[in-house]
């Protein structure tokens, strides 16, 4: 699959809200293939559709975990959860890290790549990804909501 370009700030693409999917087709099941080798190129753990270029409500995450590989299409928060703060960075930020607040569980509607509805609920690290991504489709940026900046140094010390 081909690597994506990704966006970079400060592209206006970035702060925009982005479109529904209406249509679940193979050009769909081709871009969510091209995100998910983007984002893994990248060493990222998610990347929203307005990252390549796409002011589509399409998103994909792999944090790692049992659940592995997740398509997002057109995802809602139905339910969020306590608070805890920690570090987040963006693909579309290179080098750029701050501490975060968000919420510790969400609960999360979506359509797969084939249109049908599920429901996925996260704690932890999953639940900040899932909130970062959807963020993305709604043009708001990590950037907005940092409460202080990290250095690398900081980071890896």
């Amino acid at each position: 699959m081909p690597i994506l370009p990704i966006v970079t700030y400060p592209a206006p693409i970035l702060e925009q809200p982005c479109a529904p999917v209406t249509t679940f087709d193979r050009e769909l099941a081709r871009l969510l293939d091209d995100m998910y080798d983007t984002m893994l190129a990248a060493d990222g753990v998610g990347l929203a559709a307005p990252q390549v270029g796409i002011a589509k409500q399409i998103a994909v995450i792999d944090v790692g975990d049992e659940h592995g590989r997740i398509e997002l299409i057109n995802p809602v928060i139905l339910e969020a959860r306590g608070e805890e703060v920690d570090v987040e960075g963006c693909l579309s930020f290179p080098g750029l890290f701050g501490e975060v607040p968000r919420a510790k569980f969400v609960n999360v509607r979506a359509q797969n790549r084939r249109g049908r509805s599920f429901t996925l609920s996260a704690a932890g690290f999953l639940a900040r990804a899932l909130q970062h991504e959807i963020d993305h489709l709604h043009g708001v940026l990590f950037t907005s909501k940092v409460i202080r900046y990290c250095d690398l140094e900081e980071l890896e010390g």
